[in-house]
């Protein structure tokens, strides 16, 4: 496996990690908020989705810029 190759692995791991973090907050905050907790999940688990696809985005753009 070539270095590019696992740096690319560990990029997007990060990326599912960070994205995690943002949306198990966004989740606790609902709930603090008052809401239910399927409520709570179900926003955890929406804005997981928005903030892989958005890091995944800006990566792929990242990674065309640089090889432009």
């Amino acid at each position: 496996m070539s270095l590019a190759t696992i740096v690319a692995i560990l990029v997007l791991a990060l990326t599912a990690l960070f994205a995690a973090v943002i949306a198990g907050t966004a989740g606790l905050l609902h709930r603090m908020d008052g809401a239910s907790w399927p409520t709570a999940l179900t926003k955890a688990a929406s804005t997981f989705i928005a903030a892989l696809a958005t890091s995944i985005a800006l990566l792929t753009l990242l990674t065309a810029w640089i090889y432009r």
